[in-house]
């Protein structure tokens, strides 16, 4: 199947509870407007509520299911708040059927021997240990869904490592690393299914960061690369874990 060009059927996500981190602008908030637009209920994360309250409000306008807004700050969320949010989530929705990992921290473009400490952990925090720890806080919400996706966000700088990438290189690393590993301790033993992502160039405000100089009408915007999102994220993807997929 070409997944960078599946076509969805309008029902694909109906009935389904999806998380998306980073979900105040960007892929993370085209990717929730998309989900919803094909049925599913999505929870909106991110640090910025304004931001959030505006994806809100431009599903509720399109008279898709209601979303819900769980703002949190993955730099400084300690475990005992992904507890807290395993435990609001099970209490309002009993279940989630997807997790995507969007948000990500871009850090400094600068040689590892520049690479300030403050700038490196927070990097890797954002990057690698808040998916870890939310991940591991919901996997017993996602074994409740009868067929569950998990997303990460990876790059092709966490494939092949480029000189002045730094710690968001080193973190695309661990994210597939982590992908993989989790992957394969569920596979044939759960109904959740691993999966990372690699948007590859994409009209965003980290992309117009990391890449000053580019025109960025030369670039694709997100609601371009959404069909492999949808793929992985609905059923006709079961049975696809640990695979390490382009966009685009």
């Amino acid at each position: 199947m070409d997944s960078q060009n599946y076509s969805a059927p309008q029902d694909l996500l109906t009935g389904k509870v999806i998380a998306v981190t980073g979900a105040s602008d960007g892929i993370g908030a085209v990717a929730a407007k998309t989900f919803a637009s094909f049925g599913a209920t999505v929870i909106l994360m991110g640090r910025t509520v304004p931001k959030l309250e505006k994806v809100y409000d431009d599903i509720e306008s399109a008279g898709w299911p209601q979303p819900a807004i769980y703002p949190i700050c993955l730099e400084g969320a300690s475990e005992k708040d992904y507890e807290d949010m395993y435990d609001r989530l099970e209490e309002t929705f009993g279940k989630l059927d997807g997790l995507l990992h969007n948000a990500g921290e871009l850090g400094q473009r600068t040689p590892i021997a520049n690479y300030k400490l403050s700038t490196w952990q927070k990097v890797l925090q954002v990057n690698v240990t808040a998916e870890f720890m939310m991940t591991k806080a919901l996997l017993p919400l996602l074994e409740k869904s009868d067929s569950a996706s998990i997303i990460f966000t990876t790059s092709g700088v966490g494939r092949v490592g480029k000189p002045f990438w730094g710690a968001y290189a080193i973190s695309k690393f661990a994210t597939e690393g982590m992908s993989q590993v989790l992957a394969n301790e569920l596979e044939g033993i759960s109904n959740i299914r691993v999966n990372c992502i690699n948007p590859g160039a994409t009209r965003t405000r980290m992309r117009a960061t990391a890449f000053p100089a580019e025109d960025p009408s030369t670039i694709k915007i997100p609601e371009d690369i959404m069909p492999l999102y949808l793929y992985l994220m609905g059923n006709d993807s079961e049975g696809i874990t640990g695979q390490s997929m382009d966009a685009q």
